[in-house]
């Protein structure tokens, strides 16, 4: 656990998410950004771990995060994600969807383009619950079950898909250029296809039994007809979204609401999630059963080399690990990445060998040796 930095930031962080980093120069992420919630004040900051900022720091490794700058944000944020390097783009509870920009010759942010009722009711404001982007579209969902689609160049909507839900809509992500993911709080996967003028699914795939609300959704880098997702009872559900209508597994995870869950986006052996109930799982899942016995134990340790890692990374086929029929033992194995349970983890981003989190605990964590 030495690996782990804490940083206590006098606010509930709601959400976390590191800047992109360009794939032809193998530099590890530098800055992430976070978005609060229930304060008075809500602010998206944005943060750096760069070792030239911490050459103060007593400590050899480096040290802290620290504050870059910071901007007044109008109700809780609901998701984050970047637009781009300089553009970020906020999902509030007041059913507002804001793109930022932050200067990084002033070190400042600034609103850049504000969609101020995206999401409502007839009188009311209604929570814009998630959003997504692939530049410059903007995908956004909310509690009044309905889909939004932005261009970041463009100052009208796009496209509104009225009626998408009739409950609320908790998350989305980008299967494919072309179509969407959304989960909601009846237990459902839903698949949407912008090329169709239909403003109706082209898939829904739900739990059986107790339809439990679904509350984030990620789908596997490589393999996009894998998807997993988390809900209110704390089950991690994996989906081939190729066959059948319900999941193809049901996971164990967290004894609460489980918040986030994402696959590592460059060796999706490796998923996360972290839960209400304080905790941030590590999965790994071995693509392989021949793979070498200090592969399979020790992940408490942080000290596993990662060179030593190479070996399961995502090069291989997948379809065998996360899709496997024996997956359920011996084959999976989750790690505790936080040292104690806490307050709610509300939010997660994992970019290379760099974890970061953030807790109702008015905490951020960053771990930058995650094994991956």
């Amino acid at each position: 656990m030495e690996s782990i930095n804490a940083k206590y930031v006098s606010q509930k962080i709601s959400k976390t998410k590191w800047r992109p980093v360009s794939h032809s120069d193998l530099q590890l992420p530098e800055i992430f950004a976070t978005g609060s919630w229930d304060n008075e004040d809500n602010r998206i900051s944005i943060w750096s771990i760069g070792s030239n900022l911490s050459t103060s720091m007593e400590d050899g490794f480096e040290g802290d995060p620290q504050l870059i700058c910071e901007h007044k944000h109008d109700g809780d944020v609901l998701d984050l994600q970047f637009l781009d390097q300089d553009r970020i783009v906020t999902a509030s509870s007041t059913g507002a969807v804001t793109i930022f920009r932050h200067h990084q010759n002033s070190q400042t942010i600034s609103v850049s383009q504000l969609w101020a009722r995206a999401h409502r009711y007839p009188c009311d404001n209604a929570p814009c619950t998630g959003v997504v982007c692939s530049s410059p579209e903007i995908v956004t969902v909310g509690e009044d079950g309905r889909i939004v689609v932005f261009r970041a160049d463009q100052e009208g909507v796009v496209r509104v898909i009225e009626n998408a839900d009739s409950s609320t809509i908790h998350a989305v992500t980008y299967l494919r250029t072309t179509e969407i993911l959304t989960v909601n709080s009846i237990g459902q996967l839903k698949l949407w296809d912008f090329r169709q003028q239909s403003n109706s699914p082209s898939q829904i795939l739900s739990l059986s039994g107790d339809r439990v609300p679904l509350h984030c959704v990620d789908r596997h880098p490589n393999q996009q007809h894998i998807v997993a997702t988390g809900g209110q009872d704390g089950m991690l559900c994996v989906w081939d979204v190729r066959q059948g209508n319900t999941p193809f597994s049901l996971m164990e995870a967290h004894t609460a609401e489980m918040w986030e869950v994402h696959f590592h986006p460059t060796n999706p052996d490796h998923l996360f999630t972290c839960s209400e109930d304080g905790s941030l799982l590590h999965w790994e899942t071995s693509s392989h059963s021949d793979m070498p016995s200090f592969l399979q134990g020790g992940r408490n340790s942080s000290m596993v080399s990662r060179s030593a890692m190479a070996p399961a990374g995502g090069k291989q086929p997948l379809i065998s690990a996360w899709l496997s029929g024996d997956s359920s033992k011996g084959r999976l194995e989750t790690t505790h990445m936080l040292p104690s349970q806490t307050l709610s983890v509300n939010s997660l981003d994992v970019l290379g060998p760099c974890l970061v989190c953030g807790t109702d605990g008015e905490a951020i964590f960053v771990n930058r040796q995650v094994p991956v």
